[in-house]
């Protein structure tokens, strides 16, 4: 990498919005994300089968690997509507507390 050159971007913010729900239930294994710059259905298919993590910083210092944060890692299953929402699930639910934060929606596997 030279001096004058960025560092490659992997990964893309989005939003948690919370769980997929009815009127009167709510699915708590199926979280709703906005992508940011995503604002249509059609745009959505390139993140589908995408990774995405939701990073969170750990009580213990240097847990697991000597980390202070611990990642639970989902994966974009499909499209949610017209405005660019997708729908996800993660290896565990994401808790209530998560909702209006932050996850990262890393641009890989690739489906090219």
């Amino acid at each position: 990498m030279t001096k004058d050159s960025q560092p490659v971007r992997l990964y893309v913010n989005g939003a948690i919005l919370g769980y997929q729900r009815g009127l009167r239930n709510q699915n708590n294994d199926v979280s709703l994300i906005k992508i940011k710059g995503v604002d249509s259905k059609e745009d959505t298919e390139f993140y589908l089968g995408k990774k995405i993590a939701f990073i969170t910083k750990s009580s213990v210092d240097g847990g697991k690997n000597g980390s202070k944060y611990r990642v639970n890692w989902g994966k974009v299953c499909r499209s949610h509507g017209s405005n660019g929402v997708v729908r996800c699930r993660f290896a565990r639910n994401l808790p209530p507390q998560s909702i209006g934060g932050r996850v990262r929606v890393m641009l890989y596997p690739s489906r090219v």
